[in-house]
């Protein structure tokens, strides 16, 4: 079976629908713009757990290895990517002398670890890749000889269902036989139909396409042990909460159900009440703040800011940027092109292959800047983006320290404007 992903989609005349708007490319920033290697580390703000105990196409995936034999000297076997020597927060750093070995896991789990680049636990918070943080111990509680669906993971937007899928085959690629799925709205429901008919493991979904599965008799969901919610205060908004009614609705009365969240509303207090028994909550951000962010803001008329934009993309390599209606987004992506900067731009309103196009495009640096919607704040990993511009201010301050977190990605230094 494959892997869930983006293909390589073939570069195409781009029309203006598809989000891609590519003007005669400027040069490049210098140094200071925001390039840089992947630093994956653990993050993650906020965790409320309780009980017995990464798409544009939902495909699954089985990864097997050899087993590992006792006594093998198994580290200097791995391959491990470059170490980033980049300064990074202290809120980052401080491991406390932990090792993952200290946590008793699996030593094929330790070995896609170790090959993600994460050398030791380290606190958690927002802008720097939650997602080992509860891979990790999901994977670490699967069992190979049951030919069930044994964890599910649930996020709100299909870019992050994809990310998330992908960094749990990564994870899990010495485990043997380990079955990621990743299904989300706009796809082809008879594909997830057909993968669901053979043994999946994980499942990383979207909340409407895995209610749907469920509710078809698709989905076997009986037997599933964990359930994450993954930015648990957006998939608790009015958006979604009765969908996750409906779902948890279905799952077996004895799970553990795992919160995870940079901010803390009352929708996600209130969840907890109803549903989870003595939950132990972590909490590593006394403050809601990104310590590796320098913000900026520039106090100019509405008819100033396409011109600020301008002044600033010579002293930027890439960029996020940020409006508050699709509109908005389309309307200043053709004014960036006609400046001469390439621009993509992507909103919920796009078609899903065009969304996947945008975002393996953008992601593999084909283009220097991106405007969209809040579409973009949660979980998205753009390494090298270390600038984020707000064109729009947010209407609230949990959106912004979304939007501002996706310029510190990892933890390196990020840069933050706001117009």
């Amino acid at each position: 079976m494959s892997t869930a992903r983006t293909e390589n989609p073939v570069i195409l005349g781009l029309a203006n629908q598809n989000g891609q708007l590519r003007g005669s490319v400027k040069p490049g920033a210098g140094p200071g713009g925001g390039g840089g290697g992947p630093t994956p580390q653990q993050q993650a703000s906020q965790m409320k757990s309780s009980g017995a105990i990464n798409n544009g196409s939902s495909q699954t995936t089985a990864t097997s290895n050899a087993a590992i034999k006792p006594g093998d000297d198994w580290k200097k076997n791995l391959k491990l990517p470059p170490k980033d020597m980049r300064m990074r927060t202290s809120d980052v750093t401080a491991t406390k002398g932990n090792e993952f070995e200290d946590y008793c896991l699996k030593r094929e789990l330790l070995m896609g670890i170790f090959e993600m680049g994460w050398e030791k636990p380290s606190p958690i918070q927002n802008g720097t890749g939650k997602s080992g943080a509860y891979l990790i111990p999901l994977l670490e509680r699967i069992d190979l000889k049951k030919d069930c669906i044994q964890a599910l993971v649930i996020v709100p937007t299909r870019e992050l269902a994809l990310q998330v899928s992908q960094i749990c085959i990564q994870v899990s690629k010495h485990m043997g036989g380990v079955k990621v799925m990743a299904t989300t709205g706009g796809t082809n429901l008879r594909d997830d139909i057909m993968r669901l008919d053979e043994t999946v493991h994980v499942v990383i979904a979207t909340p409407g396409r895995i209610l749907d599965l469920i509710k078809k008799g698709v989905a076997k969901v009986n037997q599933v042990q964990m359930i994450v919610l993954d930015e648990a205060d957006k998939l608790l908004s009015q958006d979604f909460v009765m969908m996750m009614e409906e779902i948890l609705g279905t799952m077996p009365k004895h799970r553990q159900i795992l919160l995870y969240s940079a901010t803390f509303p009352l929708s996600v207090q209130k969840f907890m009440n109803s549903h989870l028994q003595k939950p132990y909550e972590i909490n590593l951000m006394e403050e809601l703040t990104l310590k590796g962010v320098t913000q900026y803001y520039a106090y100019v008329t509405e008819r100033q800011k396409v011109h600020c934009l301008n002044t600033l993309f010579s002293r930027i390599n890439q960029s996020i940027i940020f409006c508050n209606s699709s509109q908005r987004v389309e309307l200043l992506a053709k004014k960036i092109s006609q400046l001469g900067y390439s621009c993509f731009y992507i909103h919920a309103k796009m078609r899903q292959e065009h969304r996947n196009r945008v975002f393996h495009d953008f992601r593999n640096g084909l283009c220097r800047n991106l405007v969209s919607t809040d579409l973009f704040t949660r979980g998205i990993d753009i390494q090298a983006v270390n600038v984020v511009i707000n064109f729009d201010f947010p209407k609230l301050a949990e959106t912004y320290l979304h939007r501002i977190g996706r310029s510190e990605y990892h933890s390196e230094s990020g840069e933050e404007a706001k117009l």
